[in-house]
């Protein structure tokens, strides 16, 4: 793969609003002989600043004009495809201004897949796994303008208790006043 071909490539997917593929994803773009020369290629595109590597096997377009603020929510969607995904805990309570503190470069993701913590140049990520079902997972969740769903005030907190984490943040008031 050329530098051309693969900037009219990841422009078209611009076009679209796709700006962040994993490795799977290239290797069905670009269709090269071998994973060896797919990876060559990819290599030589991150050095010549085309894409960046944020963690392994998930790149992102440098120069997408579709590129917005979330694009830490679009590589954590790469790195759990096919599983529930929603943002919750404490990066949920902050942004519902139930807890005091802002974390600026965590995001706090519950996953039906496996947990783990990823830092990449945009901030890092923390999944934490849930065994909860589908259905129950989808009442306590709203869609808004971004890539992941995000928990309810009553169910990020419900999170937060639930997998031990440390809630004297909580403003017991914010959240009654909600109500």
């Amino acid at each position: 793969m050329n530098r051309a071909t693969a900037l009219q490539k990841f422009t078209e997917w611009d076009k679209q609003g796709r700006y962040v593929f994993t490795l799977a994803d290239l290797n069905k773009i670009f269709a090269e002989d071998s994973p060896k020369t797919l990876q060559a290629g990819l290599n030589r595109l991150v050095k010549e600043g085309l894409l960046v590597r944020p963690v392994r096997g998930v790149y992102v377009f440098n120069f997408a004009h579709s590129r917005d603020s979330y694009t830490i929510e679009h590589i954590a969607r790469a790195l759990r495809r096919g599983e529930y995904n929603y943002v919750s805990l404490e990066s949920a309570l902050s942004e519902y201004g139930i807890i005091s503190q802002i974390p600026i470069d965590r995001l706090t993701v519950m996953t039906t897949g496996r947990k783990g913590i990823y830092a990449t140049p945009f901030g890092t990520i923390e999944f934490t796994h849930t065994k909860r079902q589908q259905q129950d997972i989808l009442a306590g969740v709203v869609q808004i303008n971004r890539p992941l769903k995000i928990a309810t005030p009553e169910y990020a907190l419900r999170d937060l208790k639930r997998v031990g984490r440390n809630v004297h943040l909580v403003n017991e008031k914010t959240l009654l006043n909600d109500e």
